[in-house]
């Protein structure tokens, strides 16, 4: 295995950060503490984009140049819509899918979004399975077959037909088919990984493997790790003094790995206290777009 050391942060003082998104040439991502979603350029400087009351998570982006939030709510399992104008208006209610909170989510070229929850309180009850839910551009939202354990971080192949998800709770990687109508079946394990890996967000390189970042973890196991089909752990680049939560590619080339990274505990986590990151690292691959 091969690890990567060139660790550099280029932000700093933010809460728990998560949904890395490389868009129109920034990085985008969710503090759910601060309830803003942030954009950075390339140095690191950071520009608020949208707040709100609940807490924000997974982002996506439409043709028509709106965003699709995800927020994070008890009560509330909806993804929000801002048009260019800057107006918001609700998207999607996946309360009926959802066993938890709804949390990550992925949104393909052509609309569909692909939305996990938590399944589960993660502070009081033990890992249970639930499932994804798929909403069509219409906003219709759909259960997509397939028991899964805290679904987290998504990614798309670059011919759009395989779509890769993080199981936290099941220490996998799974695979669906993604057919023309937008829809997910084929549901399988793509890669088994040890159970002291907690995969979270995802990202994908144009080699085939699959970058994720093992959360929950501040020990000396934390960091981002690569791992092929065959379920070998190719690259890491460690991250001992945070939660390793999330990654993308970024940069014009997609050639810079970006990472999302936050100094907390589960009991912190609950209080909503944690000390945000973003750092960056050159690890000799490319993204493929999203």
């Amino acid at each position: 295995m091969k690890t990567h050391q060139a660790l550099q942060t280029i932000s700093s003082g933010h809460g728990y950060l998560e949904a890395p998104r490389w868009h129109d040439g920034r990085l985008w991502a969710s503090d759910f503490f601060g309830h803003h979603v942030l954009t950075f350029d390339a140095d690191g400087n950071q520009t608020t984009f949208a707040t709100f009351e609940e807490s924000p998570s997974g982002l996506g982006f439409l043709e028509d140049g709106s965003v699709l939030v995800v927020l994070l709510d008890p009560a509330k399992k909806k993804i929000v819509r801002i048009a260019s104008d800057g107006s918001v208006s609700e998207h999607a209610d996946i309360a009926h899918v959802a066993g938890g909170m709804a949390n990550d989510m992925l949104v393909s070229p052509t609309g569909h979004a692909y939305v996990g929850n938590f399944g589960f309180d993660i502070l009081a009850e033990d890992p249970k399975p639930t499932n994804l839910a798929h909403v069509t551009p219409e906003g219709e939202v759909r259960r997509v077959d397939g028991d899964v354990t805290f679904p987290n971080g998504a990614a798309l192949s670059a011919d759009r037909r395989t779509l890769f998800l993080a199981e936290t709770f099941g220490h996998r990687i799974d695979a669906f088919d993604v057919n023309d109508d937008g829809s997910l079946t084929n549901f399988r394990v793509w890669a088994k990984l040890d159970e002291s890996m907690h995969p979270d967000g995802i990202a994908l390189d144009t080699e085939g493997g699959v970058w994720f970042g093992n959360g929950l973890t501040d020990g000396p196991e934390s960091g981002f790790y690569r791992v092929d089909e065959t379920g070998e752990i190719t690259d890491s680049v460690l991250v001992p003094d945070a939660w390793a939560v999330a990654c993308t590619f970024g940069g014009p080339e997609l050639d810079v790995l970006y990472m999302l990274c936050n100094a907390t505990t589960l009991e912190q986590f609950g209080q909503g206290k944690s000390d945000g990151t973003v750092r960056t690292a050159q690890v000799n691959r490319r993204g493929v777009p999203q």
